[in-house]
C-alpha cells in the first residue's frame, strides 16, 4: 500500500477519505490495495480509514484482532454490534465525504461491492458515500515501467505468433484440413514456448460463430476451417513473470484468394470505427483535456451506427488491461454502462468494436497505452483482411 499517494489522490479529489470494509472477502479490491493476504481468514466485519490528512485508523473484531497488523494506523476493537456501531461513530466523526467501492445505481458494478445496509447505516450517520471508481483505477489500472516494457514484451511476441498462425491455417487447409480447436491447441503450444500465459484460451472462430462475440471452440465442438471460410482470431497473453499486463488483439482472415464484397464492406466499417476512437484518445490527450471512456465509445459506435450497423454492435467498445486481461480502470463503454471513468495516464485499454451478423462477425481490437501527454496504438495495426 502506498499511503502517501492514495492521500494524495483523496486531496486531489476533495474526499475526506477511503473507507475498506470487508467480511467473508467480499470486496476483493480492498485486499489487493492495500497489500492484505488473500488467504486470510475472514468472518468477521473490519473497516479501515484512511483520511486525506493524519493517520489511518483500524476497526476489527475482538477475535480477528490482528487482520490488519500488517497496516499502518491506531487500532480500535469490537464484539457486540452496538459497540460496532459506537466505534464507528466515533471514528467517522470529523468527516462528510468518504469513497467507498460504491457505485451509483450500480452502474459500475465492479466496483459496486459495498452492500446497501452498510450504505445505508453510513449515511445514517451523516455521511456522504462517493464512488471510489476513479481511486480503484488509479491503483489498480496504472502501470508501473516494469509493467509497460512486460506489455511490449508480450506484443512482440504475439503479433508475430498471430501472423504465423494465418499462415498455419494457409498451410493446413492445403494440406488436408483443420478445426478451430487445432488451431486454439496450435496458439497454446506456441505460448508455453515463448514463456505466455493466458486466464483463458485464444478465440479461433470460422463463418458463423465468429458473429459469436464469446464463442468459444472446445475438442467436441468444433467447426473444420476450409477454402472460402472467415476467420477472426482474438489472442490475448502476458509474459509469465510476476506483475506482468496482457496483450490483447483481435484480427480477421480469409481462406482463399478474394473475399467477398460484403466482408471487405464490413470489415471496413470495423476498421474505421476503430479508428475514430483511436483518433479521439489521441487528439483529447494530446491537446491535454480529460477523456473518459463513455466519450470513446461514442465516437466509435457513432460511425457503426451512421453506416447503419448499430444494432449489430453489441458490446462496448473496450476494456481496461492489466494483469488481469479485464482490469479496473475505465472502459470504453456508452452501452452497457455509461462509463464515466476517466482514462488516467499510464493506463492501457482496449479499442475493439464489432459487427456481428448471421453469417460471419468482424471485430478489429487495438491496445492503447496513454501517457501524461500522449497516447498510442502499441502494435501492429490492421488495414485489411488477411488473405489467407
Amino acid at each position: 500500500m502506498d499511503l502517501a499517494a492514495i492521500q494524495a489522490a483523496l486531496r486531489e479529489r476533495n474526499i475526506d477519505g477511503w473507507l475498506f470494509y470487508d467480511h467473508h472477502h467480499r470486496d476483493p479490491i480492498a485486499y489487493r490495495v492495500l497489500g492484505l493476504p488473500a488467504g486470510l481468514m475472514v468472518t468477521r466485519r473490519w473497516f479501515y480509514l484512511i483520511p486525506a490528512q493524519g493517520d489511518p485508523v483500524k476497526l476489527v473484531h475482538k477475535i480477528e484482532a490482528g487482520h490488519l497488523d500488517s497496516l499502518p494506523g491506531s487500532k480500535h476493537q469490537y464484539s457486540g454490534w452496538q459497540e460496532l456501531f459506537d466505534r464507528l461513530k466515533t471514528i467517522l466523526a470529523p468527516y462528510r465525504d468518504l469513497a467507498m467501492q460504491y457505485s451509483p445505481n450500480n452502474i459500475v458494478f465492479t466496483i459496486s461491492l459495498v452492500d446497501a445496509g452498510t450504505i445505508e447505516l453510513l449515511r445514517g450517520l451523516g455521511k456522504n458515500i462517493v464512488s471510489s471508481a476513479d481511486l480503484v483505477a488509479q491503483f489498480e489500472a496504472t502501470w508501473s515501467e516494469e509493467q509497460i516494457k512486460s506489455h511490449f514484451a508480450a506484443r512482440d511476441v504475439v503479433d508475430v505468433i498471430v501472423a504465423e498462425a494465418f499462415r498455419e491455417i494457409g498451410r493446413r487447409t492445403r494440406d488436408g484440413g483443420t478445426t478451430e480447436h487445432d488451431i486454439q491447441q496450435w496458439f497454446m503450444e506456441a505460448f508455453r514456448r515463448e514463456h505466455l500465459v493466458t486466464d483463458d484460451p485464444p478465440i479461433v472462430a470460422v463463418n458463423a460463430n465468429s458473429g459469436n462475440p464469446h464463442y468459444e471452440p472446445g475438442a467436441e465442438h468444433s467447426a473444420p476451417i476450409r477454402p472460402g471460410d472467415f476467420v477472426l482470431l482474438d489472442v490475448w497473453a502476458k509474459k509469465n513473470t510476476p506483475g506482468a499486463v496482457y496483450y490483447d488483439i483481435t484480427w480477421t482472415g480469409f481462406v482463399g484468394a478474394t473475399p467477398s464484397g460484403r466482408m471487405r464492406e464490413i470489415f471496413e466499417i470495423v476498421r474505421d470505427a476503430r479508428d475514430a476512437g483511436v483518433k479521439t484518445v489521441i487528439d483529447n490527450i494530446g491537446a491535454g483535456r480529460r477523456v473518459a471512456g463513455w466519450e470513446v465509445d461514442r465516437a466509435t459506435r457513432g460511425h457503426i451506427k451512421q453506416k447503419g450497423y448499430g444494432d449489430y454492435f453489441i458490446h462496448r467498445t473496450g476494456h481496461s488491461i492489466g494483469t488481469d486481461v479485464h482490469s479496473n480502470g475505465a472502459n470504453m463503454d456508452d452501452l452497457e454502462i455509461h462509463d464515466e471513468r476517466q482514462i488516467l495516464a499510464n493506463s492501457c485499454f482496449s479499442i475493439e468494436p464489432g459487427i456481428y451478423l448471421p453469417d460471419f462477425g468482424v471485430r478489429s481490437e487495438v491496445n492503447m497505452l496513454v501517457r501524461a501527454k500522449s497516447a498510442e496504438v502499441t502494435g501492429k495495426i490492421q488495414r485489411e483482411i488477411v488473405i489467407i
